[in-house]
């Protein structure tokens, strides 16, 4: 299963695969339904987690159910225990929409939510992060999770992003990290997909980011909250949900 799961994630377009994932999710949560493991955001559990990686494959990560990955269900735990996003009015901006969450936040009447991206076919609003069509300060809440990677000036896009998040704001913008390295790590001369794969986490990653990311986000203008939710969480709870133990959420504030 890791083998196909890996030839499927590295040919298929993600815009198809997204619209794939709709058929596939129900049958793949009754083959897989169980005690062992449990998806946080919609209570589900399983025997087993699918395994997921463009690059290396990760065993038992991802939820049948939700199709959430560990940062994913990390995210939900935070937002459900230490925030009001569930229960205070918001008015929300999120980036590059992950199925587990889409319906559920669309669902909650506290919240004015609208989704946005480049190319996904689920998101509300197609728009370029570097330059978006939203006022300055509109936004409450704004969550841009394994986005910043892909963007080739994400500068511009962190501007973009403080720009349109109101004064007393916050957001969550994920990425893969390596917390070993200081300095983020890019190399536009590395051509070959499979090379990048191997270096970057994935072909279409444009850097690796070092610790620096935190001091990058401060520079904009950001004050950044270095969250590392697993140490909140049972040893029982971070085995159940499936979570990468140590991952941290960069939690921002204007």
């Amino acid at each position: 299963m890791k083998k196909l799961f890996k030839i499927i994630l590295n040919t298929i377009p993600r815009p198809i695969l997204i619209r794939l994932s709709y058929i596939a999710r129900p049958l793949l949560a009754f083959y897989l339904k169980g005690n062992t493991y449990t998806d946080p955001i919609d209570g589900k559990s399983f025997k087993s987690f699918l395994p997921y990686g463009y690059g290396n494959q990760r065993n038992n990560v991802l939820s049948p159910s939700t199709l959430s990955l560990e940062r994913h269900r990390l995210l939900w735990l935070y937002l459900k225990n230490n925030t009001d996003f569930f229960s205070a009015e918001k008015k929300v901006l999120h980036f590059a929409p992950e199925q587990c969450f889409i319906k559920r936040f669309k669902d909650l009447n506290n919240l004015d939510y609208t989704t946005t991206d480049l190319v996904s076919p689920i998101a509300d609003v197609k728009a370029d992060i570097c330059n978006l069509p939203f006022e300055d300060n509109s936004y409450d809440v704004i969550l841009c999770n394994h986005v910043l990677e892909h963007i080739p000036d994400d500068t511009k896009a962190m501007q973009e992003l403080y720009r349109v998040m109101t004064p007393g704001g916050y957001g969550v913008f994920q990425i893969p990290q390596d917390l070993s390295r200081a300095e983020t790590f890019e190399d536009n001369s590395i051509t070959d997909r499979k090379e990048r794969a191997k270096i970057f986490g994935q072909y279409d990653h444009v850097r690796v980011y070092g610790r620096d990311y935190f001091d990058k986000l401060r520079s904009i203008g950001f004050k950044v909250e270095e969250v590392d939710y697993t140490t909140q969480l049972s040893e029982e709870d971070i085995k159940k949900y499936c979570l990468a133990k140590g991952e941290i959420i960069p939690v921002v504030y204007k």
